[in-house]
């Protein structure tokens, strides 16, 4: 079973036109439109002198063996 993400997800409801304007955004820079849409927010908290820390990324890859 995998692990819980430590992400935080709620519903968002967006005007048809800026959905769309997300999704073309988002393909140019190869991401997805949830990744778009974080680092939209994360560029206007910075714009307005938030700084945000992120969270360290998930380790990827087999554990370590046991000796």
């Amino acid at each position: 079973m995998a692990a819980p993400s430590a992400k935080k997800a709620f519903a968002l409801r967006l005007d048809p036109e800026v959905h769309k304007a997300i999704e073309r955004l988002a393909a140019a820079e190869l991401r997805s439109a949830n990744a778009e849409i974080e680092m939209l927010l994360r560029e206007a908290l910075s714009a307005r002198g938030i700084e945000v820390k992120r969270t360290p990324p998930p380790r990827r890859g087999r554990p370590p063996k046991a000796e």
